[in-house]
């Protein structure tokens, strides 16, 4: 975890998505990994929990100013639990 100049914790992270679905009459395999940020206290609560844990998330997707690539910004999460 690191924390902004204000203060705000922050957790930079990795999400994994992986799941079977049908496209086009076949059975695609999906995955996917995307570089994921959480603030506040989701960044305390992600800390926490245990890797591999099965989650939802929803947020958004942004790119930054310096580079192409995208980021979700985790604004909830979700467990069975």
């Amino acid at each position: 975890m690191r924390y902004t100049p204000a203060g705000l914790p922050v957790v930079d992270c990795q999400l994994e998505h992986d799941s079977t679905l049908e496209e086009a009459g076949t059975q695609r395999k999906i995955q996917l990994l995307l570089k994921s940020v959480a603030m506040g206290t989701l960044a305390e609560k992600m800390i926490q929990m245990p890797l591999e844990k099965l989650c939802r998330f929803t947020g958004f997707l942004a790119s930054t100013q310096k580079s192409k690539s995208v980021i979700f910004h985790i604004q909830s999460i979700h467990t069975d639990n």
